[in-house]
């Protein structure tokens, strides 16, 4: 049998038939992660984090639906993309950009882990 990451977890904590299964590396480990962040421009919110087996990704809601964010290249701190978003963290402070408004457009939130 071949490990995998179920994402359903993140979104619900319930398995349903729309689940998310990634295939992963036989005998590769699941790291979890779920951080706290206080934003501005869209209050609280938490961000959870899967890594294991090459793959990173981040949970985290926009405009009120959970997406799931692939991580990508990035100069420092992990960065990841999903559509038109990207979420960049770096030493537990993090910002949200819609790149449909331009790369140098203020983001949507920016946000600070909390403790």
């Amino acid at each position: 049998m071949r490990p995998a990451v179920l994402l359903a977890f993140l979104i619900s904590g319930a398995a349903s038939a729309e689940d998310l299964v990634i295939p992963l590396p036989e005998g590769a480990t699941v790291q979890r992660l779920k951080t706290s962040y206080a934003c501005t421009g869209i209050g609280p919110m938490s961000v959870n984090y899967v890594n294991s087996g090459g793959i990173s990704l981040a949970l985290l809601p926009v405009a009120g639906k959970p997406m799931v964010f692939a991580n990508v290249l990035a100069a420092s701190g992990a960065r990841y993309a999903a559509g038109p978003y990207v979420w960049w963290e770096k030493g537990g402070s993090a910002t949200l950009q819609d790149l449909r408004k331009g790369e140098d457009a203020a983001p949507l939130a920016t946000c600070t882990a909390r403790p």
